[in-house]
């Protein structure tokens, strides 16, 4: 329940940006209504916040590096196999 409080927090904090009375904001506003009643109160601490936050900034990391990986093979004329993929002998 701690992730689903997160994504209620983030789109409450979206909201101010995307206007209340705009399209894509209305949207918002009920996504939030029907979420919020999901989510106790306290489901989402300081703590567990900065976690995720951690979480999402490892991954974005490892995320960047095999970018990086990919586009060196690419320039070095070397395609990426899929994984999974065994080199044919």
């Amino acid at each position: 329940m701690q992730k689903l409080g997160l994504v209620v927090k983030q789109l409450t904090d979206l909201l101010p940006q995307l206007g209340v009375g705009s399209d894509p904001g209305k949207d918002v506003l009920k996504a939030i209504s029907s979420l919020a009643k999901h989510v106790p109160p306290g489901a989402v601490t300081p703590a567990g916040e900065k976690n995720q936050l951690e979480q999402m900034q490892l991954k974005n990391a490892h995320n960047n590096q095999q970018m990086q990986a990919m586009r060196a093979q690419q320039m070095q004329g070397g395609g990426m196999k899929p994984p999974g993929m065994a080199a044919a002998a």
